[in-house]
């Protein structure tokens, strides 16, 4: 469990400005749960989803998303794992696999949370901002994601990551604009592409 505690280049849990945050978001709370709402609705709801706000910047680690305001759903994972860490509460990161299309003809990988709760197991929580049609909560037990799997070659990634999957990590920083990552999301074909897997980034189920 110690690695859903630890502080990585991109889940900059000891970051100054992470930290900072962190403690605001959990003045006044002693509840695990609670202080994990907290964190949860902050990056949901003041945290812009770059895509659905028209915004040019990607970021990647938790500390740039927390700076800029902004970041695609990986991202703004990063940045609710490295909140959630900080306050001493396990975290880490997970994937659906989504059509982009309404047919399933093409996908892309879409970026989650697991929280380790106190009496729970790993509970998935999706913070990248709720639109029309798009209503994503945090009412443990039950799961409240904002996306449910429906077409062709849609998938739930069982493993939950200490840290983001390389081929998540490449897109945000080759793609320098939204509109140049927008067309080039990673999918599910280049992580089974990956390089054998490093103890620091193993799953667990």
């Amino acid at each position: 469990m110690d690695w859903f505690l630890a502080s990585t280049d991109i889940i900059d849990v000891n970051h100054p400005d992470v930290q900072k945050r962190a403690r605001q978001l959990a003045a006044g709370r002693e509840d695990t749960a609670e202080i994990a709402r907290q964190c949860f609705e902050f990056v949901r709801d003041e945290i812009k989803h770059t895509q659905d706000y028209a915004l040019r910047p990607v970021t990647c680690s938790a500390s740039e998303v927390l700076r800029a305001g902004t970041g695609f759903c990986y991202a703004k994972s990063h940045l609710l794992a490295a909140l959630l860490r900080a306050n001493g509460i396990p975290a880490g990161l997970c994937y659906q696999r989504l059509s982009l299309d309404d047919a399933g003809r093409t996908h892309c990988l879409h970026g989650l949370v697991a929280v380790w709760l106190p009496g729970s197991t790993w509970y998935r929580i999706d913070p990248r901002g709720n639109r029309t049609g798009v209503d994503a909560r945090f009412e443990p037990p039950v799961e409240r994601l904002a996306f449910q799997l429906s077409l062709p070659g849609e998938l739930d990634l069982p493993e939950v990551w200490a840290d983001p999957l390389p081929v998540v990590v490449r897109a945000l920083k080759q793609h320098a604009t939204a509109e140049a990552l927008g067309g080039n999301l990673p999918d599910l074909q280049t992580w089974l592409q990956r390089p054998p897997v490093t103890s620091s980034s193993a799953p667990v189920t």
